[in-house]
């Protein structure tokens, strides 16, 4: 987290705790406390139902962003015409973090959410000082339209 994770889902971990990470608290992520992890501790691993946190240090193809204006599924039908398909959250995470890919663009990816990653903070792109990968949640599907980030 302290290198751009700000996700307010809950997700868990290997030790079976639910935890999620938030640099810029906000009322629905914890309100007035400071930046951190957040716990929601040990959990019912057959009955509770939470995202996962995983990790990669490398990924074998890369992510690339097509502008438009699609709906979701007309997104996945344009990654799918270049031979690609919705980049997933980890692998756009991934080429920001280890390759600086910077987008000042929001785009549709795999889950229903809509992101942008900045390597290069600047005022028009999210507003924030530091560098991360901006989300702006989970827009309604059909009435919503962005670009996509792709992988391939």
């Amino acid at each position: 987290w302290t290198e751009g994770l700000d996700w307010c889902n809950a997700g868990w971990l290997h030790d079976g705790t639910v935890h999620y990470p938030i640099i810029h608290p906000r009322p629905v992520c914890g309100g007035e406390l400071p930046s951190g992890i957040r716990s929601y501790g040990p959990k019912d691993k057959n009955n509770d139902r939470f995202d996962a946190f995983c990790f990669t240090s490398q990924t074998s193809g890369s992510v690339f962003y097509i502008a438009g204006a699609f709906s979701f599924e007309q997104a996945g039908h344009t990654c799918k015409n270049q031979g690609a398909e919705m980049a997933l959250i980890g692998q756009l995470y991934a080429a920001w973090h280890f390759h600086n890919f910077d987008q000042c663009d929001a785009g549709w990816l795999k889950d229903g959410s809509v992101r942008f990653p900045i390597s290069n903070p600047r005022e028009r792109c999210g507003g924030i000082p530091e560098a991360g990968v901006r989300s702006f949640g989970f827009p309604d599907k059909n009435t919503h339209v962005y670009g996509v980030y792709c992988y391939r």
